[in-house]
C-alpha cells in the first residue's frame, strides 16, 4: 500500500474569495492537481478533494471548505487513518505577509504565528508538529486593516511574482514528500 501523504491548502470557499491574498494556498494546489494530473476536486466532507498517485505515495489535496478560521475540521477523515502522521504526512499551504509576494518558506512545525487557519489546524491535530509552506502575499500598507487587505486580490505585479514561483513550489512540494521539509527547505526557502 502507498504512503499517504495529504496537502491542505488554506483559503476561503466561494467566488468572491478566489482571487484574494488567503486563497494562494488553493492556488497551488490547483497547480499540482493540473501538474501531477489528479483530476478534479471533488466535495468530500468538509473539503474538495484531489487524489491520485504521484510517485510512490497516495496524494490528497484538501481545499477546506468550513471558511478559514474552521480549517481544521476538514482533517477528522485524516486522522482516523491509523497510519497517518501529521508530522510525517502532513504539508498545509498558507498566506503569509510578513513575506515578500513570491518568496516561500518551508517549515517543519512552529506556532500559527497568528494565523488563524493554522491556529485551527493546531487546534485539531492538538500539536504544531506538521510541516508548512508559507507564500509570501506582501504586507498591508501602513495603517490598513489586515483582514481587508488578505481578503483583497494583488496587484497584477504581486500576482505575477506569485505565479513564477509555481514551478519552484512544485518541485519543493514534491521534494517535501520524497526527502522531508528540511530538505526542501534548504532547496527552496527564499
Amino acid at each position: 500500500m502507498a504512503a499517504l501523504k495529504a496537502i491542505v491548502g488554506l483559503g476561503n470557499p466561494g467566488p468572491e474569495y478566489a482571487a484574494t491574498r488567503h486563497n494562494v494556498g488553493w492556488w497551488l494546489l490547483d497547480a499540482l492537481a493540473e501538474g501531477w494530473q489528479l483530476g478534479r476536486f471533488r466535495r468530500q466532507g468538509n473539503a474538495a478533494v484531489a487524489s491520485g498517485r504521484v510517485g510512490e505515495y497516495s496524494v490528497r489535496l484538501l481545499k477546506p471548505l468550513t471558511y478559514m478560521n474552521r480549517s481544521g475540521a476538514a482533517l477528522a477523515p485524516l486522522l482516523k487513518l491509523n497510519s497517518f502522521d501529521p508530522a510525517r504526512d502532513l504539508l498545509v499551504v498558507v498566506d503569509d505577509v510578513a513575506l515578500e509576494p513570491g518568496r516561500l518558506r518551508f517549515r517543519p512545525g512552529g506556532s500559527a504565528g497568528g494565523h488563524n487557519g493554522l491556529k485551527s489546524i493546531e487546534s485539531a491535530l492538538r500539536s504544531g508538529d506538521y510541516a508548512r509552506l508559507r507564500i509570501g502575499v506582501g504586507s498591508a500598507p501602513q495603517g490598513a486593516d489586515l483582514a481587508n487587505w488578505v481578503l483583497s486580490s494583488p496587484s497584477k505585479a504581486d500576482r505575477k511574482q506569485i505565479d513564477e514561483v509555481v514551478p519552484d513550489l512544485i518541485q519543493g512540494v514534491a521534494l517535501w514528500m520524497e526527502e522531508g521539509t528540511e530538505a526542501a527547505m534548504n532547496r527552496f526557502n527564499r
